[in-house]
């Protein structure tokens, strides 16, 4: 069973990877909306679907998403369509359904995927202009009659009787007189502004990606009081005065170091000269070498053979 589910898990990739490349070969889609985000919703929804293990219906999971998308949270809901209709779901993460939401085409049973883009909403969203006082929340529905299925396209929801609630947490505060909006990013590629309702709630009748945002020429022409400014040159000088300064002792350092190894090598390359002169002295004396016509041979040193008296009688 473990190898069918490793043959099944490396399916998935690869079919998630072929779907990546049908999306980069396909046309740029309206500007808020980018190739690169709808990439990011189909694996996403993919992590999603694995965080179902033995699932029941009305109970959110998180999901993990991939190491290098590290601050993005995923979450995956299921219910009935009739269910969602007549109940709806309240607080979903920071999604509120209410009743009355209607589905196309219909399928017996629904996934809604939550995002959360946290620091990455920039990148996926960029808004020039603007900048982000929450992070991207998406809220995509999904068929739930294949639990294994990738690559699957978003279902059409839409809220007749009220509105879906969107309540963002830790917003970034603003200046009161900076007005801040709601933004969303709608799947055909348009974004609409709407006002904010009790400071941090947005509306919306159909799913989508949502954040706050605020005019960033606002920020700059802000009319708090700013603290006295340093002058930059003078942190500039003292950069440099301590690029150089770490520069100096880094090339010193360096040449001491330097030094010490060439002693090293001489005092190492002298112990063994030594050693291997005493050697040769306890192996014995080395003959001296001697030139004998042309050729030189080792020869035994001269001594005179000193004269002895061969018997004790003197004449």
């Amino acid at each position: 069973m473990e190898i069918i589910s490793h043959i099944h898990h490396i399916a998935r990739s690869f079919t998630l990877v072929v779907l990546f490349l049908a999306w980069n070969c396909k046309a740029e889609t309206p500007s808020g909306y980018s190739n690169a985000a709808r990439q990011l919703d189909l694996l996403l929804q993919d992590y999603a679907y694995r965080a179902f293990d033995r699932p029941h219906t009305g109970i959110p999971y998180d999901g993990a998403v991939p190491s290098n998308l590290t601050g993005i949270k995923v979450a995956v809901l299921r219910l009935r369509c009739g269910s969602l209709r007549t109940r709806g779901f309240h607080r979903y993460k920071e999604f509120d359904i209410p009743t009355g939401v209607i589905v196309q085409p219909y399928v017996k049973r629904l996934a809604f995927v939550y995002q959360n883009l946290g620091n990455w909403s920039s990148f996926y969203y960029p808004l020039q202009g603007y900048t982000y006082l929450a992070p991207v929340l998406g809220l995509l529905a999904y068929s739930a009659a294949n639990l294994s299925a990738i690559g699957l396209s978003e279902l059409d929801i839409m809220a007749s009787s009220s509105p879906i609630s969107i309540k963002f947490n830790d917003v970034n505060p603003v200046p009161s007189v900076i007005p801040a909006k709601c933004v969303k990013f709608h799947l055909n590629g348009t974004i609409e502004f709407t006002d904010l309702i009790s400071g941090n709630v947005c509306m919306t009748f159909r799913q989508g990606h949502f954040s706050i945002v605020v005019n960033s020429s606002g920020i700059v022409l802000s009319p708090a009081p700013a603290p006295t400014p340093i002058p930059s040159h003078g942190k500039g000088h003292k950069s440099k005065v301590w690029k150089i300064v770490v520069s100096v002792v880094g090339g010193l350092v360096g040449l001491l170091l330097l030094i010490l190894l060439v002693a090293w090598l001489a005092s190492y390359r002298k112990k063994k000269k030594l050693a291997e002169m005493q050697r040769r002295e306890e192996v014995g004396e080395v003959l001296q070498m001697g030139l004998v016509g042309n050729t030189r041979i080792p020869v035994a040193p001269m001594t005179r053979t000193k004269p002895a008296i061969e018997n004790d009688y003197v004449p």
